[in-house]
């Protein structure tokens, strides 16, 4: 197979024209050939303006030595590794491998263990999907609130209420077995190779279905409604976890609890299993018309069909050393309740595939660390419930969240009246002025980070975009201590910390990617035909 790089389409040509391009690179007048895309991504500095969509192609000709010997950097020969499911190990297993957590990183554990053979065992506090949609749309109607099913616990995990991003800088050969995976289940195939890859909420809810269908077509078994309340641990191992009355013997638990399971974290502090404080971030959501965003990322391209809603990602660091940066933006997105705790307010945001809302939505965040909130274990979880449970407060203790205006936040006035851009909370807002709410120090780094980002991003500072808060659950206050290369607890064999619960990933793919890591060890150690 032939990897070909730099093939350029114009703005205006199909991507069906590719395969002229790649004809023309090859310098070959024959027709007979296949390819597939590997990569794309858009060039926007060349030709003035202009944007350029770049490719690199994979292409399956006859004599691919003809097109090596004329020595084209731009044309390779191309061996494509595809992931091995590892070999099992020889060890006994007496029961079968229990996974607390239902989101990417439980469900691409669980895929893999049943894919392997090892029938796992799978524990989720939240609903199936489509019961927690129900859940959820209650809760942001009503302000009746599931503690055990929300936009933070259920199938499919926090991702599953997002924008669906797919983005990963890890070039581990994990991350293409989850796109492929995604793939198979029911995502656009474009995700393989666009540079941006997203699904989307509404796809997203579909495709864990699909997965966890599988999981129990293989011998595994998915319990909803079931949360793990202790890990039962003895002599330094684990025996069994307990589900309320219901004792569940095993000796090795994949934990993929989430980020928000406080109660977990909770356990584990008292059982003394190997844990550190880390730093994470809080801040808003911050609101822009999605139109303003177009304009800015793409010029007098805004609104070309070849191109979808445009995205940003911004970065920098104060003046006094502190880091600010934008995080899960969300194009044409909503932002949502996110909650799982009565008198909260928690603030996310989701877009759905279409990406067609009015509004741009990222969190914008302050980055925190345990000089900032303590370096006891909780900490962290005791920093974020207070901002949580102030933001309730001022929001009218009735689930509504506090908003203000760009403008107004940065003239340090309460906000009486909302502009041009309308919030998309789905609870109601209400006006207030964050530097009531927030600590000092993130007050002031976020008015320095929105003044830097309107120099990267015309009308990033607008008048009238709008600041709902509380962002306050980016990432987890906690890492679960493992061993590097077996992945398994520092102190308490047979516990696999994982993903973002854990403190080793940051979205949906790296915590899918580490899903993966963690049931390869479980794999590579046991055999599973020695399984009752």
């Amino acid at each position: 197979m032939l990897r070909i790089t730099q093939l350029k389409l114009t703005i205006d040509q199909p991507i069906e024209a590719l395969r002229e391009v790649i004809r023309k690179k090859l310098n070959c007048d024959s027709d007979d050939f296949t390819y597939t895309i590997y990569k794309e991504s858009i060039d926007a500095r060349q030709r003035g303006n202009d944007f350029i969509f770049s490719y690199t192609a994979d292409v399956e000709i006859k004599d691919e030595q003809r097109y090596l010997k004329h020595k084209n950097p731009d044309i390779q020969l191309c061996v494509k590794n595809a992931y091995q499911l590892p070999a099992h190990g020889y060890l006994y297993l007496k029961q079968r491998p229990v996974i607390i957590g239902f989101g990417p990183a439980g469900i691409f554990a669980g895929l893999l263990l049943a894919q392997a053979g090892f029938k796992p065992l799978i524990l989720e506090r939240g609903e199936a999907v489509d019961e927690r949609v129900r859940s959820v749309e209650k809760f942001w109607q009503s302000g009746i609130l599931n503690e055990a099913s929300n936009v933070q616990f259920g199938e499919g995990g926090a991702g599953t209420f997002s924008d669906g991003k797919l983005t990963s800088r890890s070039k581990d050969l994990r991350s293409h077995k989850v796109l492929e995976e995604f793939v198979r289940f029911g995502a656009p195939k474009e995700i393989l190779y666009q540079a941006h890859p997203h699904i989307g909420t509404d796809l997203l809810r579909g495709i864990v279905k699909q997965m966890r269908e599988e999981i129990r077509s293989l011998g595994g078994e998915v319990r909803f409604n079931t949360t793990v309340d202790e890990i039962i641990v003895s002599k330094g191992a684990v025996k069994a976890v307990r589900c309320g009355d219901e004792l569940i013997d095993c000796e090795t638990v994949l934990l993929a609890c989430g980020h928000s399971a406080r109660d977990t974290y909770q356990m584990l502090i008292d059982k003394q299993i190997a844990m550190e404080a880390k730093a994470f971030a809080v801040g808003v959501r911050i609101e822009h018309p999605q139109a303003l965003i177009n304009q800015a990322q793409y010029k007098q391209y805004a609104n070309h069909p070849r191109l979808k809603a445009a995205e940003y990602r911004l970065a920098m660091t104060t003046s006094k050393g502190r880091g600010v940066y934008t995080f899960c933006m969300c194009p044409g997105g909503n932002v949502v309740a996110s909650t799982s705790l009565a008198e909260h307010v928690v603030t996310n945001g989701m877009s759905y595939h279409a990406r067609d809302g009015v509004n741009a939505n990222s969190a914008l965040l302050v980055q925190v660390s345990p000089d900032d909130f303590g370096h006891s274990l909780d900490a962290g979880i005791k920093f974020q419930e207070q901002l949580e449970k102030d933001a309730f407060i001022a929001g009218g203790s009735n689930y509504q969240a506090p908003v203000q205006r760009v403008e107004d936040f940065l003239k340090h006035q309460p906000t009486q009246k909302i502009g041009s851009v309308q919030p998309s909370y789905p609870c109601g807002v209400k006006g207030i002025d964050f530097h009531t709410l927030l600590p000092a120090f993130i007050c002031e780094s976020l008015a320095e980070g929105i003044c830097a980002f309107d120099r990267k991003l015309k009308g990033f500072a607008m008048d009238d975009a709008i600041m709902t808060g509380v962002e306050t659950r980016s990432s987890a206050p906690l890492r679960i201590l493992r061993d590097k290369d077996s992945c398994v607890s520092l102190n308490t064999e047979g516990l696999y910390p994982c993903g973002e619960g854990a403190g080793f990933a940051g979205g949906i793919i790296s915590a899918a990617i580490d899903g993966l890591r963690c049931a390869e060890k479980i794999i590579e150690k046991y055999d599973p035909e020695e399984l009752k």
